[in-house]
């Protein structure tokens, strides 16, 4: 892939860059897509609704499922009522990014 990847690494963890699609029929991270101003982000959609935060909610869930860790350990960091959003996955940053990896098959 040409793009840059989705997610920056960080000391305790690493920042992952996701475009959002709420009541998207299930959750699902579909690959990478490429944002207006050129930097890439994780296509995911979940099934509920962007109301009162259950969407990030759930999108965090789907993160900390993705990358093997719990979904305590997903922090939103920017973005709560935008579609592209940054979390920060707190763990191994090396490993978390090779699960992430290998979920989209780069």
């Amino acid at each position: 892939m040409s793009a840059p990847l989705p997610w920056t690494l960080a000391p305790d963890g690493l920042v992952v860059t996701v475009r959002a699609t709420p009541r998207g029929g299930r959750d699902a991270i579909d690959g990478f897509v490429e944002l207006g101003d050129g930097r890439t982000a994780l296509k995911a959609r979940v099934s509920v609704a962007a109301e009162d935060g259950k969407a990030n909610a759930a999108l965090g869930k789907l993160l900390a499922k993705a990358a093997g860790i719990a979904p305590s350990r997903v922090d939103l960091v920017s973005g709560a009522t935008g579609r592209t959003k940054a979390f920060k996955l707190n763990g191994d940053a090396a490993e978390i990014a090779a699960r992430l990896q290998a979920l989209i098959g780069e």
